[in-house]
């Protein structure tokens, strides 16, 4: 298996085809209530994506965006259903955060959905506790949110 890793920005069209799989597995999961995110997940503009390849083939990516003192906002974490469970969930997570560290960021947030089992145990097993839902989370029964010390 022959694993490379892309750093690039959200124009990339493997970065767009691997979130339009994630969308849509989100919306598999709840549906309309999917709606109220969209505005959140935006990726015009984002400059810090990561597209992994294996054997050349998109499979997974990840972005991170400047939150606030210090702290960057993981979003748009994502590995291609038939990969899942080879360990490149954590690659990605480990190499946004070694990127914000290299740019002296210290802290890493990131909010998931309540049905997304598999993302929270992956942010866990990476170093994240929960914290009280922040910005646009905040009241929303259906996120949680994580953060981590870099």
């Amino acid at each position: 298996m022959n694993i490379n890793i892309l750093k690039t920005n959200s124009d990339n069209v493997d970065f767009i085809y691997l979130i339009k799989l994630l969308d849509e597995d989100l919306k598999e999961k709840y549906g309309d209530l999917q709606k109220q995110y969209d505005d959140y997940n935006r990726n015009k503009d984002i400059k810090q994506v990561l597209v992994i390849y294996r054997d050349n083939v998109p499979v997974g990516c990840g972005a991170y965006k400047e939150y606030k003192d210090k702290t960057v906002e993981l979003k748009r974490i994502f590995i291609d259903k038939k990969e899942r469970g080879n360990g490149l969930g954590k690659l990605v997570v480990n190499t946004l955060e070694k990127c914000a560290k290299e740019k002296y960021y210290k802290y890493a947030i990131l909010e998931t959905g309540i049905k997304q089992n598999e993302a929270i145990h992956l942010y866990k097993r990476c170093g994240y506790t929960i914290i009280s839902n922040y910005g646009q989370y905040i009241g929303n029964t259906n996120s949680i949110c994580m953060k981590k010390t870099l």
